[in-house]
């Protein structure tokens, strides 16, 4: 039996670390998703979770106190055994990129109390800090050899350009194997993300259908309500081409336009998706607009003349033999008019006279919220004496099979991936070069940043965009 194909109580010890803890994201979606594992017996046996970061929280027994209010807050009906357990497996050692020797101290004890033999324990090594630190904690690491016999979880963004995601990736390489790094996007952890491919390739409804002969167009919408909530420093260094489009849009993008794996495993998956990434067309500036909502310029941290997007709209081409000039149009942006997240594929108008005139088209739209929906929109003939056509939709919840397991939420399952060492639905390295190269051109030419009004769809050249404009408006 493979350590990917374990369960709960056959996976080795571990040893967690997890840098950014008392962060938000640790507190929202980490260690509610640790509790959901525990709770579920996913967890290894014996395990220890060691937080870290440049400034203590207070005593081990504070920290927990911490953690344990978020776990409060963001997980429902909570068990206070095992919360407790959890907790009681918690500590804080601080570090920073000039000093870990205490951290590796406390590793090196924490594997000295799970096992005999300290070879048998694992690390998982997780990095949720900003890009500008990523760098020397990296090498911090290596120094401290907290990377042996680790797995590195590494957050996006994945470098700020093609040089700086090179630079990473070699710094990455100096401390650890390909094979040890994790590059997370919990968007591909989604339940809804991976359906497309049970959709698709599971159903000959379908599979036959998906190329340049019978789509018109695909969408890929990430559009967000939510302003920035405190993250305006973060943004201004970064933008919504680095934090959205390099990652997660284009790893959708992938999930759809791949050709078929062969099998559900790492290699192949990701040779598949590499390969979609290989063939995209380097983005053209002139089909792309960047917008910035009104009021970002007064936010905390933020330039008033910052000509930084906070929403990206662009047009993109995979020139292969199945895609060739079926454009690919991906948005998304922050403060806009709705928080639902789909991808659209948009069929043709079949040749035929029988109904001239007809100006609707059949649409396939996958829902990407944590309770997956699919919908499909069919033309059909309207009640009444007459032929004449209207649009119906027919929704399938893809939540509601029956079945004895409960969905993962995206965190959740990726956490178990690596510590079950599925490298499957992690980012490979030569996948975020070509994804850079792809970028890079928006970069080196950007569009001029347009206003749009807060609660809207974005500049009006976004509207336009896409011929026949957006699903969701």
């Amino acid at each position: 039996m493979s350590e990917q194909q374990q369960s709960g109580d056959a996976l080795r010890p571990h040893v967690l670390v997890l840098f950014g803890a008392t962060g938000d994201l640790a507190a929202r979606k980490l260690f509610p998703g640790l509790y959901h594992l525990a709770a579920a017996g996913r967890l290894p046996q014996e395990y220890a979770i060691i937080g870290s970061g440049r400034h203590s929280p207070g005593t081990d027994e504070e920290f927990r106190d911490q953690i344990r209010s978020a776990l409060e807050e963001f997980v429902d009906d909570l068990d206070g055994g095992v919360a407790d357990d959890l907790l009681g497996r918690l500590s804080f050692q601080t570090s920073d990129a000039d000093d870990g020797a205490d951290l590796a101290k406390a590793v090196r004890a924490a594997e000295e109390q799970m096992a005999d033999d300290v070879g048998e324990v694992r690390r998982l090594v997780y990095m949720s800090i900003p890009p500008a630190a990523m760098k020397p904690m990296i090498a911090m690491l290596g120094r401290e050899e907290i990377t042996e016999r680790g797995r590195l979880v590494v957050e996006k963004p994945f470098g700020l350009d093609l040089d700086s995601s090179r630079e990473l990736d070699a710094a990455l390489k100096e401390v650890a194997d390909e094979e040890q790094v994790f590059r997370i996007d919990h968007f591909l952890g989604k339940e809804a993300v991976q359906n497309l491919l049970a959709v698709r390739f599971a159903n000959g409804l379908f599979e036959p259908a998906w190329n340049h002969e019978t789509v018109s167009s695909v969408q890929i919408d990430v559009p967000e309500e939510l302003g920035l909530e405190g993250r305006a420093s973060f943004y201004e260094g970064t933008g919504a081409l680095r934090d959205m489009i390099s990652t997660h849009l284009s790893q959708l993008l992938g999930f759809v336009a791949l050709e078929d794996p062969g099998e559900f495993d790492a290699d192949a998956l990701r040779d598949a998706k590499s390969a979609v990434f290989a063939a995209m067309r380097p983005l053209d500036p002139s089909r792309a607009v960047f917008g910035q909502f009104e009021g970002y310029r007064d936010e905390e941290g933020v330039d008033p003349d910052s000509q930084v997007e906070t929403m990206v709209a662009i047009e993109a081409f995979v020139d292969n033999d199945r895609w060739q000039g079926v454009p690919f149009y991906l948005r998304t942006g922050k403060a806009m008019a709705s928080g639902q997240r789909v991808i659209t594929l948009r069929f043709k108008t079949p040749d035929t006279e029988i109904f001239a005139g007809r100006t609707a088209c059949n649409e396939i739209q996958f829902d990407l919220s944590d309770n997956p929906k699919m919908r499909v929109a069919l033309q059909t003939k309207n009640p009444g004496p007459d032929m004449t056509l209207g649009r119906s939709f027919m929704t399938l919840d893809m939540g509601q099979q029956e079945h004895d397991e409960e969905p993962l939420e995206a965190y959740e399952r990726l956490l178990l991936d690596v510590l079950r060492g599925d490298r499957t639905l992690f980012t490979r390295a030569d996948e975020v070069d070509r994804i850079w190269q792809v970028a890079q051109p928006l970069l080196d030419d950007r569009p001029q940043v347009q206003p749009y009004a807060q609660g809207s769809w974005g500049p009006q050249a976004a509207l336009d965009l896409p011929e026949g404009g957006w699903s969701l408006h």
